[in-house]
């Protein structure tokens, strides 16, 4: 009997739980062929390898070598499932699936400690401790837009990869349009290059936006506030996010923004998480960043006494906007009607016309 995740895949084609995908059964066989080659596979463990014709049939001992795999396509395509399915199935022990966005922050706090330690080189213990914690690492959505991000992802990841830890990651982009038109992008070509080197790079590029689909026909802004609303967002959520999920924390100049709840690049959170709180711009962008769709719980009526959360109202929409961020949303009114007088309601026309625009099947096309 197959092993992996392509008995599965089948499985969920016959019982209709999915739909027949020429590009995504091509990823997924690029997937199983990475399964066989993970089997019993120890990095440490070096194997016996017979020289050829000039070495006389003498052995040596040399590490069996795993290239890894970069999915890369666009939004919805099914780039994190087919990874979700690949890590539930593989048999690789230790083995972690993060998303990229929370494994950079944990990597910028591991570097911060060694250097309170006054270790010379921060970046070797933490790839160290990464590598001690995970011989296969699953990414999702691998992307480079910070350039401290960029400065220090060369480094680490040579690390990790002479460790012998074996990297998955799907990515909106190809490898060649990472930190695209970034500060310094010369020094962050090397990466490039060893990114193409130790893993296969694929596209998924199927005709068919999955997360579209599972949206197609349905409402994405629910207004009045109340149990239907409600009850539409969590099953917009088990639509798109697959999942529990679990807080994500934004590191922001030296404080935390927490998410309450994020997986497979869907964040929720509630109008009171994200405009009731001191949050600014770079912490909404932050969020854009990070996540491909919002669900927003209970935004409220605003007027002249909720100024200050009308205002970050009003600049969250804009990075979701700016950023192409799927919005589903619950709200007290229609768009039009959130803001209905006072100082303020007027400017409020524009990010009315932009919910408005975001709701359009067009926005989610």
């Amino acid at each position: 009997m197959t092993e992996g995740l392509l008995p599965v895949y089948r499985a969920r084609l016959a019982e209709g739980a999915l739909k027949e995908d020429t590009a995504q059964r091509l990823a997924v066989e690029k997937l199983q062929i990475l399964h066989n080659r993970l089997k019993d596979y120890r990095p440490e463990a070096p194997r016996k390898v017979r020289l050829g014709l000039f070495g006389w049939g003498r052995e040596r001992m040399e590490n069996r070598e795993v290239p890894g795999l970069y999915l890369y396509g666009g939004v919805g395509r099914g780039k994190s499932m087919l990874m979700d399915m690949f890590f539930e199935q593989s048999t690789v022990s230790p083995r972690r699936r993060v998303h990229f966005h929370a494994f950079m922050q944990e990597v910028h706090e591991g570097i911060f400690a060694a250097r309170k330690r006054g270790v010379e080189d921060p970046i070797r213990p933490v790839a160290e401790d990464i590598a001690d914690g995970a011989t296969l690492l699953c990414f999702d959505e691998m992307q480079i837009t910070d350039i401290t991000d960029a400065m220090i992802v060369g480094r680490l990841f040579e690390r990790l990869f002479a460790r012998g830890v074996v990297v998955v990651a799907t990515s909106n982009r190809h490898p060649d349009d990472l930190y695209k038109d970034g500060l310094n992008r010369h020094l962050f070509l090397p990466f490039i290059a060893l990114i193409k080197d130790r893993l296969e790079v694929h596209q998924l590029d199927g005709g068919t936006d999955h997360r579209q689909a599972r949206m197609a026909g349905r409402r994405v802004y629910h207004a009045p506030l109340g149990p239907d609303a409600t009850a539409a967002l969590n099953a917009a959520w088990e639509d798109l996010a697959g999942g529990e999920g679990a807080p994500l924390t934004l590191k922001r100049k030296g404080r935390d923004v927490v998410i309450p709840r994020f997986l497979n690049g869907v964040a929720r959170a509630s109008f009171a998480d994200l405009c009731a709180a001191p949050l600014g711009p770079g912490d909404y962008l932050a969020l854009a960043d990070a996540a491909r769709v919002l669900i927003l719980d209970d935004i409220p009526r605003l007027s002249r006494a909720r100024n200050n959360e009308a205002k970050r109202f009003v600049t969250l929409v804009d990075a979701l906007y700016e950023a192409r961020v799927r919005l589903v949303c619950s709200a007290a009114a229609e768009p039009e009607a959130l803001y209905p007088e006072g100082e303020g309601a007027f400017e409020f026309g524009r990010t009315a016309s932009r919910l408005e625009e975001m709701r359009s099947a067009d926005w989610w096309g």
